[in-house]
């Protein structure tokens, strides 16, 4: 049988029961209004989470009945208290904080196990009432708590991904459309997982981050397209500048006809230029993009190639100017020769004279044509000295 307690144990029994009555309260209390479990009480729940916070939830349940109860205990024994207590009070108290004083409903137990009175209902200590609300403290909180981390882990990588999809246009690019189209529905189905299934392996940090990735490419890319179709039209102005040069280029390397031909595909890019604008004017971005990036990499090799054509006919151009040059210096001196009216030496004059002013020009036969003529000037000169 449990000694009685003095008036000082009384006093300090009943203090200490009701100081950790109030620690568990404070406990149950954050339990209760913690985002995780009102996450959990608050939605429609599947599958695994479903399970598991049915069993939580019944867990809870029972762990404030059995709270209130114990709690009603200690108040009984702080009442017994504050009546000045003889030993009649002194052993109710001893019998309420040591003794089997806290009661509560078990359910029956299976009939093959009933006895006739059992009424369902069993006598806790107060230890072992704590003991009980420990566990069943821990077993609710591991299930609010993985519920609440789950939906840290993965809420702020799917709002991410929600943001990056925001402010996204395919800008009629059918691919980039479809992309987001699937990406914003794998969105969707991520975030009612999130809801209705957090504790499921369905819904992870790896799968929200993939989602990102994909939303973060779709945005990329919709980012691309956007910058080309505000630059478009420069950059076909550009390209059509581009093609314009080298196509002069083309026309005035072909004055000299010792200079390679350039390929009229690589400078008249009239049709291929005409198309840009079609694709312009549908929306064709993607399309638009490769066009212009190929026409932009043969218009620099060709320009690279015109370069250096364009230095080889300045210096066959400075030539044919020498040879023009040679040849009026000598028909001038055949003029004071008095041989002007030469036929022989006029007929060579014209050979050479068409050959100089004829594009495309042959210099290596309009050079043969002025030195034939100079050679005949300098015969006539030879004679009549």
């Amino acid at each position: 049988m449990a000694i009685t307690f003095t008036k000082q144990q009384a006093a300090d029994a009943v203090a200490a029961a009701q100081d950790e009555r109030d620690s568990i309260q404070a406990n149950l209390l954050d339990l209760d209004g913690s985002f995780g479990k009102r996450l959990l009480a608050g939605a429609t729940l599947t599958g695994t989470t479903r399970q598991q916070w049915e069993s939580a939830a019944g867990t809870l349940a029972a762990l404030w009945n059995l709270y209130e109860a114990y709690s009603a205990v200690i108040d009984r024994a702080a009442e017994a208290l504050a009546k000045r207590p003889g030993q009649k009070e002194l052993a109710q108290i001893t019998a309420l904080l040591t003794g089997p004083s806290v009661e509560v409903d078990r359910g029956p137990a299976p009939l093959a196990r009933r006895d006739l009175a059992d009424a369902g209902r069993e006598q806790l200590t107060l230890a072992t009432a704590r003991a009980r609300m420990r566990g069943a403290f821990t077993k609710v909180t591991e299930v609010v708590s993985a519920a609440e981390q789950a939906w840290n882990d993965v809420a702020g990588t799917l709002d991410a991904a929600a943001r990056d999809l925001s402010g996204i246009d395919a800008l009629g690019d059918q691919d980039l459309g479809r992309e987001g189209a699937e990406v914003r529905a794998e969105l969707d189905r991520l975030r009612g997982l999130l809801n209705t299934d957090p504790l499921g392996d369905k819904v992870n940090p790896a799968a929200a981050n993939r989602l990102r990735d994909r939303a973060a490419a779709v945005a990329a890319r919709s980012a691309d397209l956007a910058r080309l179709r505000d630059g478009a039209q420069q950059r076909i102005a550009a390209v059509t500048a581009a093609a314009a040069a080298a196509h002069a280029a083309r026309a005035h390397a072909a004055k000299i006809t010792a200079v390679p031909a350039v390929p009229a595909d690589r400078t008249d890019l009239t049709a291929r230029i005409a198309a840009l604008d079609s694709l312009l004017a549908a929306g064709r971005w993607t399309r638009l993009s490769s066009e212009l990036d190929l026409l932009e990499r043969e218009l620099a090799s060709a320009t690279t190639d015109f370069r250096d054509t364009e230095r080889a006919v300045a210096g066959l151009l400075g030539r044919r100017d020498e040879l023009r040059g040679l040849l009026d210096a000598y028909k001038a001196k055949a003029g004071r020769l008095g041989a002007a009216e030469d036929p022989g030496l006029d007929a060579r004059y014209d050979q050479a004279r068409e050959l100089l002013w004829t594009a495309p020009c042959d210099l290596n036969a309009a050079a043969d044509a002025v030195s034939n003529f100079q050679q005949a000037v300098l015969a006539i000169g030879a004679q009549r000295s």
